[in-house]
């Protein structure tokens, strides 16, 4: 039995974009869980072990399933937390399911119905990433896949729609739009959503890092559920996503305000619990 429910909302989705070598997992999955205390929200700690739509072939893709399971097992052991991690092959999906308590689809394999049925089969909670070319209603065919497999918790995650070549653009109206047409919670990637694909040095993905707060604090007042945000305990050095992952020890002060703002659009005192 999974020890993750979309349902218990507002929570928080975070780590690293990719399972790290040497401290880094470790770091900031215990920092995270104790944020959860702090804060009094579930948490569930990601990481991913491959990031396999990178934009040039020396792109760093992460460590492979094998160690990435083996990181993520081993977080668990030590913090309690539960855990995520991305699929994007079908045959990824039993092996991940026997260590994650969720299961994720990037944002590109959206739309891929064997991946869908593959990640629903399992039998986790499945979190689908919008893509950033779909309408928001038209999420709700991926999300009839993953639940005529067996699972019966799924999400939506809203990322930002492609705005020209280089950049991307949250309609906050996705939140609510989203939850209509597919009845599920929706979350708000942060991070993810204020990257600019391909615009960084060397063919990577540059970011707005300082968008994070004013578009998470929107979103909050705007309908999501939840919230996803990669974190590092040094972004600067970190392995993917250096320009847009949100430094550990900052996360407190970025998700305190965050939380009340969320809780005064729905007019209960409090978030926190």
């Amino acid at each position: 039995m999974s020890q993750w429910s979309f349902r218990e909302s507002p929570f928080l989705i975070a780590g690293p974009c990719v399972a790290e070598a040497g401290d880094v997992l470790p770091r900031t999955a215990e920092a995270l869980a104790g944020l959860a205390v702090k804060l009094g929200i579930p948490l569930c700690f990601k990481a991913s072990f491959d990031k396999a739509n990178r934009a040039r072939l020396a792109g760093a893709r992460g460590p492979g399933i094998e160690y990435g399971l083996e990181a993520l097992a081993a977080v668990k052991r030590a913090t309690g937390l539960p855990v995520l991690t991305d699929i994007h092959e079908v045959g990824q999906a039993a092996a991940a399911a026997q260590v994650v308590d969720v299961l994720q689809i990037p944002a590109f394999l959206c739309r891929q119905t064997d991946l869908l049925v593959a990640a629903g089969r399992t039998g986790r909670p499945v979190n689908v990433k919008k893509g950033q070319w779909m309408a928001p209603e038209a999420m709700a065919g991926a999300v009839e896949k993953v639940r005529s497999a067996g699972s019966a918790e799924v999400a939506l995650t809203e990322r930002g729609t492609f705005l020209g070549y280089g950049d991307l653009v949250v309609d906050m109206r996705s939140f609510q739009r989203m939850s209509e047409a597919a009845s599920v919670p929706v979350i708000y990637d942060a991070t993810h959503s204020v990257q600019q694909p391909g615009m960084g040095s060397g063919g990577t993905s540059g970011g707005q890092r300082e968008a994070i707060p004013p578009l998470l604090r929107a979103a909050a007042a705007a309908g999501a559920d939840g919230f996803f945000i990669e974190t590092h305990p040094d972004p600067a050095r970190a392995v993917s996503d250096a320009a847009t992952q949100w430094p550990l020890d900052q996360m407190y002060e970025l998700m305190a305000p965050v939380l009340d703002i969320w809780a005064r659009a729905r007019g209960v005192e409090s978030a926190r619990r």
